[in-house]
């Protein structure tokens, strides 16, 4: 029994049609033939050819952006903006009125009973002044009171002999104010009075305010070089003792040891100082040190408040030094840890699209691998479906059960005689 030859097969084709990937990565502009075109791929391997990147694909902006995050000099020389989403912005602007409200509603509850007490006391005992003075009217006692405020905001102590006080506009007073313009931290404690001293004041911190900036780059910049110095002597002196310690070890360590050694000298030991010579309480002078190196600045707090300090024109001057070399430190601080954030979000960037680029080569193998399996299956499928069916009607036509395929008068061979003589 002849069975019809079936259907060539067609041969598998092992090198599928290229996958196309969207991606962010820019593809390099050689790509060998038979390989994946991915453009993740190529970037994967890019980056593993090229580990001290040199020539690293960099990332496309795909959306529109409305802040530069960052500026960077690409590797040929080109400028490359990192931009921020607007979606990002969106986020943290949320994020920072959410915080803004919850200290809102912390300050709320820990100051306003005070406050509300104060007021309490304050009309208790303006009733019981003038019940002790019959002589003095309500609004004699209210101007005396308004006069005294005034005098605080002019900088004036009314208390005591006042002609004994000291001025705030004298040459180290007026240095102490003139920096703190300049560095934006402006305690509040005494402003100018006089028009040409608040016209004087707006033109002095529109040009001082950017210089005092220069100044405190290089500073800080000069901190930061001995830092990084000094925390790679450290690490190599660690490294030297102990090689079993990772690198990443080390320089956590001694990078908390510089931070805390740099606390030490601009929190704590002035912190001390200001408590001897200010007469403050610890928490106060504590904070005092923080609410200025932060440049936040409210004024319930000014050093050189005390009249009683000795050497008042030099004290408030290196006032002034501390700070800038506090807020020098601080600057290099937050420049090293961003450093070390860029490089480390770098690093996480090439690891990521290193990890992308080889699931996307797994996938597109995949998806090839499942396209021939089930081309072969369906072929196979179809082979055998088609084979079966004929073996079904030679049986049919053999058993003359086929109609459409028995002549009549003509006996199929193989099939029974009674068959045979029913067809006549």
């Amino acid at each position: 029994m002849k069975f019809p030859s079936e259907n060539p097969r067609k041969p598998g084709n092992m090198n599928p049609p290229p996958v196309p990937v969207h991606t962010n990565l820019v593809p390099p502009k050689k790509v060998q033939p038979g390989m994946l075109q991915s453009s993740l791929v190529h970037a994967s391997l890019a980056t593993m050819q090229n580990p001290m990147g040199c020539s690293v694909p960099r990332l496309s902006v795909s959306r529109p952006a409305s802040v530069v995050a960052s500026i960077e000099a690409g590797p040929d020389g080109t400028v490359v903006f990192t931009f921020m989403k607007l979606k990002t912005v969106l986020a943290v602007f949320v994020v920072v009125v959410l915080y803004l409200v919850a200290g809102g509603l912390v300050f709320q509850a820990l100051e306003q009973p005070f406050e509300d007490n104060q007021k309490i006391t304050i009309t208790a005992e303006k009733a019981a002044f003038l019940q002790r003075h019959p002589c003095v009217s309500p609004a004699e006692l209210e101007a005396i009171i308004k006069h005294s405020v005034d005098a605080v905001n002019a900088g004036v102590n009314p208390t005591g002999d006042t002609s004994y006080n000291s001025s705030h506009w004298d040459l180290g007073s007026a240095f102490f104010f003139a920096g703190t313009v300049i560095t934006t931290i402006g305690y509040g404690n005494i402003a100018p009075s006089t028009e040409g001293g608040k016209i004087f004041c707006i033109l002095y911190a529109i040009f001082g305010i950017p210089l005092f900036g220069f100044l405190l780059a290089g500073v800080g910049d000069q901190l930061g070089t001995i830092f990084v110095k000094s925390i790679a002597r450290v690490e190599k002196m660690f490294k030297n003792k102990s090689n079993q310690i990772s690198q990443t070890k080390i320089r956590v360590a001694s990078t908390l040891l510089f931070i805390l050694a740099g606390c030490i000298l601009f929190v704590t030991i002035p912190a001390v100082i200001f408590k001897y010579i200010e007469g403050w309480t610890a928490l106060d002078s504590t904070y005092f040190v923080v609410i200025t190196l932060t440049t936040v600045g409210i004024g319930d707090y000014v050093a050189g408040g005390n009249r009683r300090i000795e050497y008042m024109k030099w004290y408030r001057p290196l006032v002034w030094f501390w700070i800038l070399g506090g807020l020098a430190y601080f600057a290099a601080v937050l420049n090293m840890i961003g450093d070390w954030l860029r490089v480390l979000s770098k690093k996480t960037k090439e690891e990521v699209g290193e990890i992308k680029a080889h699931a996307a080569e797994w996938k597109a193998n995949v998806r090839a691998e499942l396209r021939e399996t089930r081309r072969r299956m369906s072929v196979e499928v179809h082979d055998k479906l088609q084979r079966a069916a004929t073996i079904r009607s030679m049986e049919r036509r053999q058993l003359g059960l086929d109609p459409a395929r028995s002549v009549p008068g003509h006996a199929v061979p193989g099939a029974p005689s009674h068959l045979q003589q029913s067809g006549h």
